[in-house]
């Protein structure tokens, strides 16, 4: 994979959002033909790290999922649709935004069946961390979007230490 250039661009939230869409078989189910909660971090994972490789063009590794939130069942035959968006950047890392609605393929009907907030930080071909290009938020709700985000790190970073 090639390195970008120093001292990227600032790329806004809208350039890297991720949209991907699953049909959920039985085979992704429970005993009472609920999606595993496993299946739909797995699938979050997916979604938030292809919105951050779009973001940084580098590779990309899960740090943490701060929060996640299973809103509803999703049942097997359903369609999820999982959104990602970058909602802020750090030195060498980014927390991306993870919406999952279930829609039933018979009625059309929608509902946010989780969200999760997810932590990645880029890195090179040695493995090792590298710096993030900046984001750049456009609307009132992103701005906010990346001021929550800075505060939730923050309060991580005082956890660990």
């Amino acid at each position: 994979m090639t390195q970008p250039a120093a001292d990227p661009p600032p790329h806004s939230p809208q350039a890297s959002q991720v949209v991907m869409t699953e049909l959920v078989l039985p085979a992704d189910t429970n005993n009472y033909g609920h999606i595993f909660g496993g299946r739909v971090l797995a699938l979050a994972d997916k979604c938030a790290a292809m919105a951050a490789m779009r973001h940084c063009r580098l590779p990309v590794v899960t740090a943490s999922f701060d929060r996640v939130d299973f809103l509803r069942p999703v049942m097997a035959g359903m369609i999820v649709i999982l959104s990602g968006v970058v909602n802020a950047t750090f030195r060498t890392s980014l927390e991306v935004g993870v919406t999952v609605v279930a829609e039933d393929p018979v009625t059309g009907q929608r509902a946010q069946a989780c969200r999760a907030l997810v932590t990645l930080g880029a890195i090179d071909a040695s493995g090792r961390s590298v710096p993030v290009p900046p984001l750049e938020p456009q609307t009132d709700e992103e701005r906010q979007r990346a001021e929550r985000a800075r505060q939730r790190r923050e309060i991580r970073l005082r956890q660990r230490s």
